[in-house]
């Protein structure tokens, strides 16, 4: 195991500190529980935006808190879910007293910790509700769920609802509003390598140097099926088939298609992907209205994709175009003038 790391079991509280030295003008790093929060949190009458989950996802989630996305994020340890007490912490240190929305991966221990937090913060008078996140086409049940994962779908779940929330919007509207894109998106990774939990100091799965692994999750655990190394274009039609049937999408859609890297994958690749991916969306009859390429939810240093599909409306696509500003995540979209418009 080759990492640039100290001791296995410090890994998370040393990024934590590092993410504090880097960016303690913008944000709060809590080390007892550990949780991250905006430096201007809580904010009166707004509803406090939180999630979390394992390390081992980065940029998500603590990348993601700031302007326009999170107020707060919970770091468990690699792959393991905060615990109900970093939650409630979290929750807390954001209530600008119009309540608390949790976004919530479909795992197993992601989900209890949440509704546990959630009961300790409304027996403390904190108004609360939830969205689940289970995009992930496929699988139905692994050991990590009940009923599919949360994957890529999660990180434009915070963009939209986190834009939504800095325009004021209130606890049952973002919750709904939460429902429908969870309605709205599906997503399908593979990999070309497993990786490497630190403190289990081996891959999570062994691949043949002409092997790839189709459908699989952002803990390590192994996919749908394994299959011979195909090109880039035969693994883009592998997953978009899946996504497409699934929702299924109609021609005349308005999407965004998002091609996420696992973390060991150049960008030089997920552009081909994206290529693909494309082009395949466009012979279905549907418009790419918005886009997203790069490593936004990863697994450590996995080599591999994942392509999400999102429906969108008028409304949605507003809120991706709002401001954001945090760690791992900027944006300014430019309205270009015509030439010698000046």
């Amino acid at each position: 195991m080759k990492k640039l790391i100290n001791e296995a079991a410090n890994v998370v509280r040393e990024a934590l500190e590092g993410i504090e030295a880097a960016h303690g003008d913008r944000l709060r790093v809590s080390l007892e529980p550990f949780y991250v929060v905006r430096g201007d949190a809580p904010r009166a009458g707004k509803v406090g935006l939180v999630s979390g989950g394992g390390s081992g996802h980065e940029p998500m989630h603590g990348g993601y808190v700031g302007r326009g996305m999170l107020d707060a994020a919970c770091p468990g340890q690699i792959f393991t879910s905060p615990t109900p007490d970093q939650i409630f912490a979290a929750s807390k240190a954001v209530n600008g007293g119009a309540g608390v929305l949790h976004i919530v991966k479909n795992y197993t221990g992601d989900v209890m910790n949440f509704e546990l937090a959630a009961e300790m913060l409304r027996d403390d008078g904190v108004a609360v509700e939830s969205v689940l996140v289970d995009d992930d086409v496929a699988v139905e049940n692994s050991l990590y769920t009940a009923g599919r994962r949360g994957v890529g779908l999660t990180v434009l779940m915070e963009k939209l609802l986190g834009a939504a929330a800095e325009d004021g919007a209130t606890l049952a509207s973002l919750k709904k509003l939460g429902e429908s894109i969870r309605a709205a998106g599906r997503s399908m990774g593979m990999a070309l390598t497993a990786c490497t939990v630190p403190q289990a100091g081996k891959p999570s799965f062994t691949l043949a140097e002409d092997e790839m692994e189709v459908g699989i999750g952002i803990h390590g655990e192994p996919g749908r099926r394994r299959a011979k190394l195909a090109t880039a274009d035969e693994i883009t039609v592998m997953l978009m088939e899946p996504i497409l049937r699934d929702l299924p999408f109609e021609s005349g859609d308005e999407i965004l298609l998002f091609v996420n890297g696992m973390g060991g994958t150049p960008l030089i690749e997920l552009y081909i992907i994206y290529r693909k991916a494309a082009e395949i969306a466009a012979q279905q009859g549907l418009k790419v209205v918005r886009n997203l390429v790069g490593s936004y939810i990863t697994s450590l240093e996995m080599s591999g994709c994942s392509i999400t599909l999102l429906r969108m409306t008028e409304e949605l696509i507003k809120l991706w175009d709002a401001p954001v500003d945090t760690p791992a995540w900027k944006n300014c979209r430019l309205t270009i003038g015509k030439p010698g418009a000046g």
